[in-house]
């Protein structure tokens, strides 16, 4: 699907272009002063989360003009067209569909002429068949031992998406059960992750949809060594490993009975799996009945992205606060703030999420783009920030837009911690907004000669997203909030979000200097850094 003009031509952003010049002027002082019913005003609901955007630099001319760019990018057009299966990944002619792989058993969603719902249920039913196996006692390890740890082997989306949903879902997950996540080709990611398991008790996950992924398999055939240790019998690697992948003959040749290997479909990108089988250690970790309902939640904020008007619309409000503020305010990261410790790995997920979505420079179309696209994303939990980035935040020279994300309620009701947490969050929300002026810090009577170093500026625009507490279902929105306004920055730039084209040449890169590395009569033909790290590190 094509756009009429591009983006920085549309008539919607050179509007937007001389608005934001003058808005840039403007003090989230004056625009609360003025307005003493903005902060419930500018606020949205949707699939159990409440967004307030009041601390934005923006008015209602911002949002008139923000809804026309959405317009002119035919963005309700670009919903429709990946919902119903039209393969808007351009370069490697696929649909994209992980809106699929939560939707009810009921629904219809066609690719190639083929509802893919019935498939993807099948697979959903097959999880959770052997989840209950693994987890009841049933599924038993080669020598009769029962199953109590549970090592994932993945890399990028078959490994950041799974740590971190464990990580979130913890109060939800079984406590007599070990989980460990294992990535990195650093041979010491997985030595610290089997150290103190017991091969008897240990069931392997390897996440590859082809089964060739260099720094997965690498880390596989170690498992299987590993295992085999301990085990002997080549046998026992039929009960000790799974696969999640689509290359049967490959995963047969590993070991591992195709019986144990869930698919899944082209049609789901890496970053946007971990609701397919990627999510089988999910799965083991919180049981069927919790991982439904944590696609409930990705269900319920795909039906609001889907249906909702643009300024009621969660992510589409996102999506074009982030276009507002990377083209027109010059911004080039965004702090993601979790003031919840389980969602201590949700930042690190976010990475992949965005920036391999929106790290482009050529429009679908293939020309180059003229204007800034896919920001950087960051940030770390709750009040540990505080006490490290946040001062950059506050006083620093970099305009950084963040998004807090709290609850009502937590899992760990301990004397008054919540309370000092969220109180917190609000506070560093409100600091940001409104700073704090010459003749505040005179009025307190601070010495003259210390106001310019404790002048605070504010007018750091700031999102608060608020949910009741941190569930299946809120983790599944949460995610698909993020993933539907990646989906609308994308449209909105003209640029394809879903393929990733830049990690494959240092794959192959890679591949190549392997041998080089391991042989130290082999020529060397790269420029003149490359080969004198290469002999540098054949030394030892």
């Amino acid at each position: 699907m094509t756009t009429a003009k591009p983006f920085d031509r549309t008539d919607a952003y050179l509007s937007l272009s001389l608005h934001a010049s003058a808005m840039k002027h403007k003090h989230l002082r004056d625009l609360f002063r003025m307005d003493s019913d903005r902060g419930e005003t500018y606020v949205a609901q949707g699939a159990g989360l409440y967004l307030d955007y009041s601390k934005h630099i923006i008015a209602d001319n911002t949002l008139r003009l923000l809804e026309q760019l959405a317009e002119q990018r035919q963005l309700s057009e670009h919903i429709a067209a990946m919902f119903r299966g039209d393969k808007i990944n351009s370069t490697e002619d696929r649909a994209v569909l992980h809106v699929a792989l939560r939707a009810p058993r009921d629904a219809t969603i066609m690719v190639d002429g083929q509802n893919v719902v019935p498939e993807v249920h099948a697979v959903l039913d097959k999880m959770s068949q052997f989840a209950e196996r693994v987890r009841g006692g049933e599924w038993r390890g080669h020598t009769g031992k029962r199953i109590k740890n549970i090592v994932n082997i993945g890399i990028g989306g078959s490994d950041l998406g799974p740590v971190m949903a464990y990580e979130a879902l913890r109060p939800f997950s079984a406590r007599d059960m070990v989980f460990r996540f294992v990535s990195n080709v650093d041979g010491s990611d997985f030595a610290e992750a089997v150290r103190d398991l017991d091969a008897n008790e240990t069931l392997f996950i390897v996440a590859s949809k082809t089964f060739t992924t260099l720094e997965t398999m690498a880390n596989a055939n170690l498992a299987r060594q590993w295992a085999l240790a301990t085990l002997s019998d080549p046998a026992a690697i039929a009960k000790h490993f799974v696969a999640v992948s689509t290359n049967e003959k490959a995963v047969r040749e590993f070991g591992i009975d195709p019986a144990n290997m869930f698919g899944f479909w082209d049609w789901v990108g890496g970053r946007y799996s971990m609701d397919s089988a990627i999510g089988l250690s999910t799965m083991l970790a919180i049981g069927p009945a919790h991982f439904r309902a944590m696609l409930d939640g990705f269900h319920a904020m795909d039906e609001h992205f889907r249906t909702a008007p643009y300024l009621q619309n969660l992510p589409v409000i996102m999506g074009l606060l982030t276009v507002y503020y990377v083209n027109f305010f010059e911004v080039g990261s965004i702090a993601v703030l979790p003031y919840d410790q389980y969602l201590k790995r949700f930042p690190a997920y976010l990475q992949q999420l965005t920036m391999e979505s929106n790290g482009k420079s050529v429009t679908r179309e293939g020309e180059r783009v003229g204007y800034p696209t896919g920001p950087v994303y960051w940030g770390e939990p709750g009040t540990n920030g505080q006490h490290s980035f946040h001062q950059l935040i506050h006083q620093g020279t970099a305009r950084i837009p963040c998004d807090f994300i709290g609850f009502k309620h937590t899992h760990n009701p301990l004397g008054e911690h919540h309370a000092f947490l969220l109180a917190n969050m609000l506070a560093q929300a409100e600091a940001l907004a409104f700073g704090k002026t010459y003749e505040q810090l005179r009025f307190e009577g601070v010495n003259e000669d210390l106001i310019p170093h404790r002048l605070f500026d504010g007018n750091r625009p700031s999102s608060t997203i608020l949910a009741d507490q941190l569930t299946p279902a809120t983790l599944g929105s949460l995610i698909a909030l993020y993933e539907h306004s990646v989906f609308t920055q994308g449209v909105i730039w003209g640029i394809n979000s879903f393929d990733q084209w830049g990690v494959e040449l240092g794959k192959v890169l890679a591949k190549r200097i392997i041998p080089e590395l391991q042989n130290p009569a082999a020529p060397l033909r790269h420029d003149s850094s490359t080969n004198a790290l290469i002999r540098y590190l054949r030394q030892a």
